[in-house]
């Protein structure tokens, strides 16, 4: 194998490969003997076939597969002998080659960036603590009874009211002809809950019991039915029960019948998950900080071609901002050339953050098990009620849809070991001083760029497992 570099500029390096004829052939002699052991040809013994004969029927599919492996091979010889890290995968381009004579191609790689010792232990953070307030947990306790609150059926005739459960039936119909689906008898409805078409609950304020009544609506464009998106339908709707809230008084018996021992026990509780949201907030807060430090921290070249991928996608995420007139008003004052400029910046400051959170994670020995993968799975699921199932076949049939998982689990890994050897202080704040806070962050143009993207990726694959059920139910 001969190697001629012609390139050497920052992280990109060049090679010319030539791969000598002789070389391949004895690839393809050597194959084809494989071949051979087990090859079944009329007249022949298995193992017994002549090696001519061998070349006239397996040697133009053997040679395809000795070119790819000896492209492979002499490729990955080449990073080996000279210690190179790809930063991706590499560019290879068959020059020329004929039977008989050499292959010659050329191999394009980037590298990755020579980060050297990252030290974490100078890093100053601030970890906001949010205790919540008596008035948020009893908010919190009022929604639960909203929840859980039992009804009974009205004891004098009158009208639906909102926040009433009744109970309907109806048949749908499109231009006077029923639709699949659009039938239902005894059907429990909570008048208000928006669980229906929009439009629909909003006029039943007003039924009265046995009396019938059409109900005109609009189906969204985006319904998830296709011959029914976009479509208006009228449903002929009889009211059967009206069933009202029973009032229901905060105390150890109502603490009792959610399992909890009483109700210093339930607000205890209803106090430590409202702490924990408030701790993802403001994890995530802390999160940009450290984000920000590192990037004032560390600067060093990243591979153009990572960061010009990392451009594409945030470019096209802009151009549909902008058909959806969706821009900020910051960025509808700007020209293309000022966005692109900007918006290059983020993506070398996101590959830059990418390898360096990366590469604390390589170099402290942090990976990622299929536990947590499968973990992660199950988190989708149940974010999904009643499609649980459909989210884990779909990951179980989409092993890279899985495998996306393990970014954003890695990057929190990376995340939470830097604020274990950072130096962390911590400062308690009541909600509102939070709200304060983010506000004036956010009117300040606070700089999320270096955020992972992956919640963002996750949302969409779980749009696409709903999808996939959509179009399996239709």
């Amino acid at each position: 194998m001969d190697v001629v570099e012609v390139k050497n500029e920052g992280l990109v390096r060049d090679f010319k490969i030539t791969v000598a004829a002789d070389d391949i052939e004895q690839r393809v002699d050597a194959r084809l003997t494989e071949v051979g052991k087990t090859a079944n040809l009329p007249g022949f013994r298995p193992g017994k076939v002549p090696q001519k004969i061998l070349k006239q029927r397996f040697g133009s599919a053997v040679m395809g597969e000795v070119l790819e492996a000896a492209v492979q091979d002499t490729s990955q010889e080449v990073l080996t002998e000279r210690g190179l890290r790809p930063a991706g995968q590499p560019k290879i381009e068959i020059n020329s080659f004929d039977e008989g004579k050499d292959l010659e191609y050329e191999l394009s790689i980037e590298i990755l960036p020579d980060i050297g010792d990252v030290d974490l232990s100078g890093l100053e953070l601030e970890r906001i603590k949010v205790v919540p307030t008596d008035a948020e947990i009893d908010d919190a306790i009022n929604r639960i009874v909203q929840q859980n609150r039992k009804t009974k059926a009205i004891d004098e005739p009158r009208p639906v009211e909102k926040g009433d459960v009744v109970v309907i039936d109806f048949e749908g119909k499109i231009d006077g002809v029923p639709f699949d689906g659009g039938k239902g008898d005894g059907i429990r409805l909570e008048v208000g809950s928006e669980q229906f078409i929009p439009g629909f609950e909003d006029q039943l304020v007003g039924a009265e019991i046995d009396k019938e009544m059409e109900v005109k609506v609009a189906f969204p464009d985006d319904y998830g039915v296709e011959d029914l998106a976009g479509k208006d339908a009228v449903f002929d709707c009889t009211v059967r029960e009206i069933h009202e809230g029973v009032d229901v008084t905060v105390d150890d018996d109502f603490a009792k019948s959610l399992g909890m021992e009483n109700l210093d026990a339930l607000k205890t509780a209803v106090s430590e998950q409202l702490g924990q949201e408030y701790n993802r907030l403001t994890r995530e807060r802390t999160k940009r900080e450290l984000l920000d430090k590192l990037a004032e921290s560390y600067d060093f070249e990243v591979p153009p071609r990572m960061a010009s991928e990392e451009f594409d996608q945030i470019w096209q995420q802009i151009e549909q901002a902008k058909e959806n007139d969706q821009l900020d008003d910051d960025d509808k004052s700007k020209s293309d050339e000022e966005l692109r400029e900007q918006y290059q910046e983020i993506a070398d400051r996101r590959v830059r953050l990418g390898l360096l959170l990366s590469h604390v994670g390589e170099t402290n020995n942090l990976t990622v098990s299929q536990e947590e993968v499968n973990r992660a799975i199950m988190d989708q699921a149940r974010q999904m009620p009643g499609q649980e199932q459909m989210v884990i076949d779909f990951y179980r049939e989409n092993p890279q849809a899985a495998a996306s998982l393990q970014a954003p689990i890695f990057e929190d890994k990376v995340v939470d070991f830097i604020l274990e050897v950072a130096n962390v202080s911590e400062r308690e704040m009541s909600p509102e001083e939070l709200n304060t806070l983010a506000e004036e962050e956010a009117g300040a143009g606070s700089d999320a760029a270096g955020e992972d993207k992956e919640p963002a990726k996750k949302k969409t694959t779980k749009k696409k497992a709903a999808a996939k059920k959509d179009e399996e139910s239709d």
